[in-house]
């Protein structure tokens, strides 16, 4: 047998080693939508548009190419028509890996919306158009960036969260397709909109940041929760995502899915008040975490409730989940998570709470300075056996008397609250609770909402209990520079 000499050797390597490194397919990302996605306003679309930036980040390995056409609509039966342009047909013809398709806004504005009963059936025409092509790529709908116009003839707040959202998650969840949140991410910004509607450089940065997170998010595709439930569910929609209802140990109980479970299966855990501004749940749907619900309704987290939960996180963690969860409670929810993280805290990767009652004489009871609710300070008394006020102002479960246990747990808390809050006073509830826990060191942060009161609950723009979540979880992404 011949032999190869040494240096021959590493020749061939280098040369195997290199034509491997050719054969990496490049993947080929379509940006299909309207003028934000193409850049207008923008003094360099070429670079600023939302486009440009997520090549940038992406770096070598990626194309993202940019299909953008001003003032298009989905619907096709009009002047405006995406798929009247040959912009589209270059897009059909770029054999993409992914498609990124954000259009809708101006299918909010007269005189489109007249037809907007068609925008289901053409945006799913469109979808369609992409799924048939040989490349099968993965298609992912992007809801509109909000609107800060006026003009109600034009593409208003009102108009795009009234008639276009509901229709793309409707077209999201039949056409089981994913979906990215980009309205709720652009509440709250009008300076990052110049012209009321175009985002700035900054906010085309905003944009890109988020569809970045979406291809570098390491996800288990083949995971079906809805598999392991034992119970008969019936599935319906929850803003695009499909929620499972059904009975658990006599209660009622949800779980809604991802359409891509993150890796390690992540999950935050509504202990109260389904439904009540979900865009922190929203968000994090689309980051491939679970959402679940067990109503506990009216227990005010007595051992009954912390029972039930109990056996509802074993079904949870068996399931597939996470052996940790993120607590999230509104108003007397907080009750409710801090009892169970206080009996359960290896199970906590963090708290968030909202106008979080945390001393039941604020309320319900309304014996310091809020008004309380009698019918709700009855069934509290009822739950924990107590026959008289005298009995129940004796009552130490509370969150508030349950700092050391809380800090010792070690998980971080946040707590989003109104300054003018009168029904839950901050004053007797947060306020205490957060001197406790910083004197012992332990991990909160309180969001404080100037003039505003119980309600509304959350924040219009997540971004900051999304970013403490993911933080908590281990889930955010660190994001390269973009010049």
């Amino acid at each position: 047998m011949k032999k190869i000499a040494p240096n021959h050797f590493l020749i061939v390597v280098l040369l195997l080693v290199h034509s491997a490194v050719i054969a990496q397919k490049t993947i080929r990302i379509a940006c299909v939508g309207n003028s934000i996605t193409a850049g207008a306003r923008l003094a360099h679309p070429e670079k600023e548009a939302y486009p440009a930036q997520l090549q940038q980040m992406l770096g070598g390995g990626y194309e993202v190419m940019n299909f953008g056409n001003s003032g298009k609509t989905v619907i096709r039966n009009c002047d405006r028509a995406y798929m009247s342009t040959p912009t589209y047909q270059q897009a059909l013809k770029s054999n993409p890996d992914i498609v990124f398709i954000k259009l809708g806004t101006n299918d909010s504005r007269l005189p489109y919306r007249l037809q907007i009963d068609s925008f289901v059936a053409d945006y799913k025409t469109l979808v369609h158009s992409f799924q048939d092509l040989s490349t099968h790529p993965r298609i992912i709908l992007l809801l509109p960036v909000t609107s800060y116009k006026a003009d109600t003839s034009l593409q208003t707040e009102q108009a795009i969260a009234r008639l276009i959202l509901p229709r793309v998650r409707q077209v999201a969840f039949e056409e089981k397709l994913e979906l990215v949140d980009l309205h709720s991410i652009t509440q709250d910004m009008p300076a990052t909109f110049p012209d009321s509607l175009h985002p700035s450089a900054q906010g085309a940065t905003i944009l890109a940041k988020r569809l970045y997170e979406v291809l570098v998010n390491k996800t288990d595709n083949s995971f079906d929760i809805f598999k392991k439930i034992k119970e008969p569910i019936t599935v319906s929609s929850y803003y695009g995502y499909e929620c499972a209802d059904f009975t658990f140990n006599g209660r009622k109980a949800k779980i809604v899915k991802p359409r891509r479970a993150a890796e390690g299966k992540p999950w935050i855990w509504n202990a109260r008040f389904w439904n009540v501004e979900p865009q922190t749940e929203i968000a994090l749907l689309d980051r491939g975490f679970h959402v679940v619900y067990c109503d506990v309704a009216e227990l005010f987290g007595n051992k009954e409730a912390i029972t039930t939960w109990n056996k509802f996180y074993d079904m949870l963690e068996k399931a597939g989940l996470s052996k940790t969860t993120c607590l999230e409670g509104f108003s007397r929810g907080g009750i409710y998570a801090y009892n169970w993280a206080t009996q359960n805290p290896r199970k906590i990767a963090c708290v968030y709470v909202d106008a979080p009652v945390l001393d039941v004489k604020s309320w319900p009871g309304g014996k310091l300075s809020a008004k309380g609710s009698a019918p709700e300070w009855e069934a509290f008394k009822k739950d924990y056996g107590y026959t008289n006020d005298e009995q129940a102002l004796t009552f130490k479960g509370n969150p508030i008397d349950k700092v050391p246990q809380i800090v010792q747990g070690g998980y971080p808390m946040l707590h989003v609250v109104g300054d003018a809050d009168s029904l839950v006073p901050v004053s007797e509830n947060t306020a205490i609770f957060e001197k406790q826990v910083l004197a012992m060191n332990g991990n909160i942060t309180v969001i404080h909402k100037p003039g505003v009161g119980h309600h509304p609950h959350s924040l219009a723009n997540p971004t900051p209990i999304v970013d403490f979540i993911l933080k908590a979880t281990h889930k955010q992404v660190v994001f390269p520079e973009v010049h």
